[in-house]
């Protein structure tokens, strides 16, 4: 991948962090689009392993930005993607808390906080019918993601033991 493609992949990271309210996930269906859609850089399974790999592995949920960049441009995408994605959250955060120390309740505070909670609700939404149209090919996978949905809402099970069974009915062929 030449130079220009990665700073394309910067950039574009660049700015969808930059209107990323609720955290990266929100923004996971503008990711998909760009890097499978568009650029065919991705397989719509490759994009929806990497965000699951991230949510199963131990630290950071955001992990899955860097998966994106290693599997498009090795270590330089990794970077690429992972600084992308860094940068404006973490200028924005020190920004607003440095705003937010001299007049905590200013009214337009509270007036951000209550206008931006549906906006990431609905994005999140969104990016949960993009993984679920990448991965779900036929009613029976269909069926697993329903009821992978009726028990994380209905159970107090860890969402860690329905990947494993979501990875034990893929290698079996189930799905």
């Amino acid at each position: 991948m030449d130079r220009v493609d990665v700073l394309g992949l910067f950039l574009q990271f660049l700015l969808l962090s930059a209107i990323s309210f609720g955290g990266t996930n929100t923004v996971l269906p503008d990711m998909h689009r760009y890097v499978v859609e568009v650029h065919h850089w991705m397989t719509d399974k490759q994009f929806a392993d990497a965000y699951t790999l991230a949510q199963a592995s131990p630290g950071p949920k955001v992990l899955y930005v860097t998966l994106i960049g290693w599997q498009v441009a090795g270590w330089i995408g990794a970077a690429a993607t992972t600084l992308a994605t860094a940068i404006p959250s973490a200028a924005i955060t020190l920004l607003v808390l440095r705003l937010s120390e001299r007049n905590p309740e200013a009214p337009l505070r509270r007036a951000i906080r209550a206008g931006l909670a549906p906006v990431a609700i609905g994005l999140m939404l969104s990016s949960g019918w993009i993984l679920v149209r990448s991965v779900n090919h036929d009613w029976r996978g269909m069926l697993l993601t329903v009821l992978a949905l009726v028990l994380v809402l209905r159970t107090r099970w860890n969402p860690l033991w329905l990947l494993a069974g979501g990875a034990v009915a893929g290698i079996t062929g189930m799905v």
